[in-house]
C-alpha cells in the first residue's frame, strides 16, 4: 500500500524513490510485523486467558506438560493480524504472488482456527478431523497448482524440478507436476503443525526458514544474481521477500511470549498457514526440494509419526518412545529447553547448507 501511495510522487519528492526497493520495504515488514506483535502481544493474551481460550493437553504426552494445561491458546492470530498488516503496507499489491500468499494466510489461518475452536468447544484435543483438515487444505493447493497451470512461474521451467546441489540438473514430473504442488504445500503445512508441539519450538524453526526462503525468493526475482547463480528466475519472486520478512518480524514478536515458559501457544490457527506459506514460497520460486533440506526439522517431525503410526498397525510395537520425534527426546528425559535450542541448531545449519547448494555444484 504503501509503494502505491508514496513512489508514484517520487518525482515530486525524490525520497520517496526508496520505496521501489524491495531491501527498504523488506526492512520496514520486518519492523512492522515485530512491533505488532510486541504491543499486541499482552492484550491478546489477556484477552485470550478471559475468554477461557486455553490449550487442552494430551493425556498421554510426558508428565512435565501437565502445568501446560490451560495455557491460552490460538495466539495464532497474533501472528496472522501482524503479518497481514506488515505485508498489506510494505508489500506491492499488484504482485501475483503476495496475493496468493495473503489468500493462502487466510484460507489455512481459518482452518486452523475452525480446528482450535473445535477443540475448545468440545474439550478434546483431536479438533477438526484429519481427513476434514486435509479435505479443506487440499481445495487450496489444487487451486495454486491450477493457477500455476495456467500461469507458471516460469513457463520454460514449468514442470521440472531442480535437484539441490546438481548444477542445472532437473527432474521433469510432467503431468504428475499437479500433484506434487498439492503435496509441498499440503505436506509443508502439516508438518509445521506436527512440529508445534513445545516451546518455541515450532516459531523458531519458521523464523529460520522463512529468512532462507526470503533471500531465495529475492535471488530468484534478480536476474543478474539468478543467472550468476543458475538458479531458476522467476518475475516478481523478489516481491515475496517482503512478506516473509513480515513472516520472520512476526515470529520473532511471538516467540518473545511463546518462548519458555510459554505464556501462549499458537494452535493450529497459526501453525497450518505458516507451513502453508512456506510450500508456497517453494513453489512460486522453482525451489521445491530445497525445502525439504531446508525444512529438514519438520520433514523429520512428520516421518516420525508416519513411521510410528505405520509400524505400530501391523506389529503394535513402537519405533519412538513418543511421536512425534520432540516427544521422544523428552521422554528418554532431555530437558525441553534443551530439545527445542538443539532443534534450532539443526534447522540453522540446514540453513546453511541451502546455501552452500547454490554454490556446491
Amino acid at each position: 500500500m504503501l509503494y502505491h501511495i508514496f513512489y508514484p510522487l517520487s518525482g515530486l519528492f525524490t525520497p520517496f524513490n526508496v520505496f521501489q526497493y524491495i531491501t527498504f520495504r523488506a526492512g520496514g515488514a520486518v519492523l512492522t510485523s515485530l512491533l505488532i506483535c510486541m504491543i499486541a502481544g499482552p492484550y491478546v493474551i489477556k484477552k485470550l486467558t478471559n475468554l477461557k481460550i486455553k490449550q487442552t493437553v494430551r493425556t498421554d504426552g510426558p508428565s512435565t506438560h501437565k502445568s501446560k494445561n490451560g495455557t491460552p491458546t490460538m495466539g495464532g492470530i497474533l501472528i496472522l493480524v501482524s503479518i497481514i498488516i506488515s505485508a498489506l503496507l510494505w508489500a506491492r499489491l499488484d504482485n501475483r504472488f503476495i496475493l496468493w500468499l495473503l489468500a493462502g494466510t487466510l484460507w489455512l489461518g481459518a482452518i486452523g482456527f475452525l480446528d482450535d475452536y473445535l477443540k475448545l468447544s468440545k474439550k478434546d484435543p483431536n479438533g477438526l478431523s484429519a481427513k476434514g483438515k486435509l479435505f479443506w487444505q487440499t481445495i487450496f493447493a489444487a487451486s495454486v497448482a491450477a493457477y500455476l497451470s495456467f500461469f507458471p512461474s516460469n513457463s520454460e521451467y514449468f514442470t521440472l524440478v531442480n535437484i539441490p546441489f546438481l548444477k542445472s540438473f532437473f527432474v521433469n514430473f510432467s503431468f504428475f507436476y499437479f500433484v506434487f504442488v498439492m503435496v509441498v504445500i499440503v505436506g509443508s503445512s502439516n508438518a509445521v503443525n506436527l512440529t508445534d508441539g513445545l516451546d518455541g519450538l515450532a516459531i523458531g524453526c519458521i523464523v529460520i526458514a522463512a529468512f532462507t526462503l526470503a533471500l531465495f525468493a529475492y535471488f530468484a526475482g534478480h536476474f543478474q544474481i539468478s543467472n550468476y547463480l543458475k538458479i531458476v528466475p522467476v518475475q516478481g519472486a523478489g516481491e515475496i521477500t517482503v512478506f516473509l520478512f513480515a513472516v520472520v518480524g512476526a515470529g520473532l514478536g511471538f516467540l518473545w511470549f511463546n518462548s519458555h515458559p510459554a505464556e501462549v501457544f499458537m494452535g493450529d490457527t497459526g501453525s497450518l498457514f505458516l507451513g502453508g506459506v512456506l510450500g508456497m514460497t517453494a513453489v512460486f520460486i522453482k525451489q521445491e526440494l530445497i525445502l525439504v533440506l531446508l525444512g529438514g526439522v519438520f520433514v523429520m517431525e512428520a516421518l516420525s509419526v508416519l513411521i510410528q503410526v505405520s509400524v505400530y498397525k501391523r506389529t503394535k510395537k513402537r519405533v519412538f518412545r513418543m511421536a512425534p520425534l520432540h516427544h521422544h527426546y523428552e521422554m528418554l528425559g532431555l530437558a525441553e529447553t534443551k530439545v527445542t535450542i538443539r532443534f534450532w541448531i539443526v534447522g540453522i545449519i540446514l540453513a546453511i547448507l541451502s546455501f552452500a547448494s547454490l554454490k556446491l555444484r
